[in-house]
């Protein structure tokens, strides 16, 4: 990867005696040599010391749900396979409808992120007329290697939890299908905001709490009957409830939050089990079981085969996809009326005299 152009590597270096302990590790940044070569042009990463500074104070009291090291791997594997493109489907459909979301604001973007972009899911489906230069930014090295756009592109291997980046640099940040793995999704809002320019926009995409119900329904119920309980087998997803109140709180406003359904027929559960695994989607957090029985895997088959099976022996697997964008303030946006300042009451529309209709 070092030997790539316009690839910048940003490594967080822990001390062994903090490894246990994650919430209480101590951060830094390494960037390589290659960054270093463009400094002089202007270029958007922070220092390693403001860097330090920067997350210290916000990542202390961070949630700790998933494994990032076992998302990293599993990621890393998924991007390595040499059949891993049929297991893109979703990514590059999400992916299209964030660029479409993209294509609904009239402006040309100068400078643009992707957050874990994988194989430039979003960057496809764009083109340099809508934006000039972007940054892809993934957590694994196979990803950034996979596919090239025709846009002018940086590639950053860095963890999307940490966004090495000034603030007020750009103008668009855009991520599909990764921000559910982020431990602090509050904070990662945050930094997003943090990097955005005035004025600048986020069009996200993640899945909801819907996400997989059948598969979770159906091994929670095979296992409570094997093994007499069960535990979590699919990762813990946000809900759209909360989706606004988060954005609200980071500091975006004008905020658009709407939820698509898509559903994928597979022949059987552990086809879907497969496909997840292919496309780096397998479970990561930390009060995950780490196995199951053969038995109970089969009866949960049999149950998602029995409760969701189609007539033509197919089964569903349903993601519910939660688009989300947000801007950063400026004094040139539209605001809302202060309270009190209309000057006709909706009492009022009922006195409203509709004029005759016109006789043909």
């Amino acid at each position: 990867l070092d030997n790539m152009n316009n690839v910048f590597i940003v490594r967080r270096a822990f001390s062994t005696s903090c490894m246990l302990c994650p919430w209480r590790r101590a951060r830094k940044v390494v960037l390589s040599s290659g960054q270093l070569a463009h400094q002089s042009q202007g270029l958007v990463f922070k220092g390693c010391t403001n860097f330090k500074r920067w997350f210290s104070s916000r990542t202390a009291n961070s949630m700790n749900i998933f494994d990032r090291n076992m998302k990293r791997r599993q990621k890393n594997w998924a991007a390595a396979l040499q059949d891993g493109d049929k297991y893109h489907y979703l990514r590059d459909e999400v992916g299209s409808r964030v660029a479409d979301r993209v294509f609904d604001i009239a402006r040309t973007f100068p400078l643009a992120l992707d957050i874990g972009c994988g194989a430039s899911h979003i960057a496809l489906h764009l083109n340099k007329e809508t934006i000039e230069k972007l940054f892809l930014m993934d957590v694994t090295v196979n990803a950034l290697k996979l596919k090239e756009t025709e846009i002018p592109t940086y590639r950053v291997l860095a963890d999307e939890e940490f966004l090495p980046f000034k603030e007020n640099t750009f103008d668009l940040v855009v991520s599909s299908l990764s921000l559910h793995w982020i431990n602090d999704l509050p904070g990662a809002f945050r930094q997003i905001h943090h990097v955005l320019k005035p004025d600048g926009v986020f069009i996200g995409a993640m899945v909801g709490g819907e996400t997989l119900y059948e598969l979770r329904c159906s091994l929670q119920l095979a296992e409570l009957e094997r093994e007499g309980g069960f535990a979590p087998h699919v990762s813990p997803y946000t809900a759209v409830t909360d989706l606004g109140n988060l954005l609200g709180q980071a500091g975006f406003n004008m905020l658009t939050v709407d939820i698509d359904d898509i559903q994928v027929y597979y022949p059987g559960m552990f086809e879907v089990l497969n496909d997840l695994q292919g496309m780096g989607e397998s479970n990561c957090a930390w009060n995950r079981k780490p196995m199951l029985h053969r038995d109970t895997m089969l009866a949960a088959a049999a149950i998602y085969k029995e409760m969701y099976g189609s007539e033509d022996g197919s089964v569903p697997a349903t993601f519910e996809i939660l688009y989300m964008i947000g801007w950063k303030p400026h004094e040139s946006q539209a605001k809302p009326a202060k309270r009190g300042s209309a000057n006709m009451s909706f009492g009022d529309l009922g006195k409203i005299i509709q004029p005759p209709s016109k006789k043909q």
